[in-house]
């Protein structure tokens, strides 16, 4: 529903960051990666978001590359695993370094994240094994601005992240956004 904030940031409370939005202040939890990457308070900042929707709550999760909020994404899918530890992951190693984890299989590099233990680290290797360590060259590549406006409108179509990510590669890299959805589809139509 939210895919992307841009703003200024207003506060800075680790996890949290307030984005103030044309005058609305959108709370928004980050990953420890995004927060160190932070601007100053009072600074503009763009986050690409993950809006999860439960009986007593409505939260708003930012992310700095479309590589944290796609593994954010394949880690709360896995059963057991809930938001607040997905992004305990993600602040405890980088999205290259949970890949190369998950394709060397590495449990124990999983378990010194603060509340992973032995079962959870053996499901997220099982889970995540051929779906996140094979991507590896694909998601951690920096997208740019537009690209993850791409990205982001790909996905709200159908398109899986996988999927979205591989017509990106086909793009000119200074496409305009709405050129770039049109040239996506139309690549991933063949």
């Amino acid at each position: 529903m939210i895919g992307k904030l841009t703003g200024i940031l207003a506060e800075r409370n680790p996890p949290q960051l307030v984005v103030d939005c044309n005058g609305v202040g959108y709370e928004v939890d980050v990953p420890m990666s995004t927060f160190y990457n932070l601007p100053q308070a009072g600074e503009r900042i763009s986050l690409l978001t993950h809006f999860v929707v439960r009986e007593d709550a409505q939260i708003l999760y930012g992310f700095g590359t479309a590589a944290e909020r796609a593994a954010f994404r394949l880690l709360i899918k896995i059963s057991g695993v809930g938001p607040r530890t997905a992004l305990g992951v993600l602040s405890g190693m980088s999205v290259g370094e949970l890949s190369q984890a998950i394709t060397l299989q590495e449990a124990g590099r999983l378990k010194k994240i603060p509340g992973i233990g032995p079962k959870t680290a053996e499901r997220l290797l099982l889970e995540l094994k051929g779906k996140l360590g094979a991507d590896i060259g694909a998601t951690v590549h920096a997208v740019s601005d537009s690209q993850a406006d791409i990205l982001q409108a790909l996905v709200a179509l159908g398109y899986s992240d996988k999927e979205a990510s591989a017509s990106l590669k086909v793009l000119p890299k200074d496409v305009a956004v709405s050129e770039g959805i049109k040239l996506a589809l139309r690549a991933l139509a063949k």
